[in-house]
């Protein structure tokens, strides 16, 4: 079965590309082809995963081997498991694509905020100052595909718990709602 789910954000949020711009900024969010804002499969994934191993048994049960048999294991070498199902990025729908596409918009889509660490006299310290590429909030989809029938009110709950994405998410950054799309 498939789920296909909404990710809405309530405050600024980066997903991080790895990459800086020179002496601009340090952080750059990750971007599509077009430079728009993503969340990679593989993060939504991890993510869904603890929250799926969190609340397993509490209000749902289900089969550990279940668990790993849907999202993978590593233990070792010799011992790794790759999941049946797949994490598609989540997007911008369409429509809204098509729209900031057309129109040249997507630079607005993105701001810089800056931090400095502060030493224990609380004093900038020299060197620290750092500047992050933030998204503003806006709504996302995307797809859990070839869920196993035994996982699919697991991950729906699982979905439900995860409150807060990417870099920053314990100072503010980062808040967020995941619905499922029935």
């Amino acid at each position: 079965m498939d789920i296909h789910y909404k990710v809405v954000f309530f405050s600024d949020w980066h997903c991080g590309s790895g990459l800086a711009a020179g002496a601009d900024v340090d952080m750059l969010v990750i971007k599509d082809k077009d430079g728009l804002p993503f969340i990679p499969g593989k993060t939504i994934k991890g993510l869904l995963r603890e929250a799926v191993t969190f609340i397993n048994g509490k209000t749902i049960e289900v089969n550990k081997d279940d668990i790993n048999a849907t999202f993978g294991y590593f233990g070792n070498k010799d011992d790794k498991q790759k999941g049946a199902t797949f994490f598609k990025n989540a997007e911008l729908s369409p429509s809204v694509k098509k729209e900031i596409i057309e129109n040249d918009t997507a630079k607005f889509l993105y701001r810089e905020i800056s931090s400095t660490a502060i030493n224990d006299k609380g004093i900038a310290k020299e060197h620290s100052l750092r500047k992050m590429q933030v998204t503003i909030p806006c709504e996302l989809e995307g797809e859990i595909l070839d869920v196993p029938n035994s996982m699919v009110n697991l991950i729906d709950e699982g979905l439900s718990y995860i409150k807060r994405l990417g870099q920053g998410r314990n100072r503010g950054l980062g808040r967020c709602e995941f619905t499922v799309i029935k």
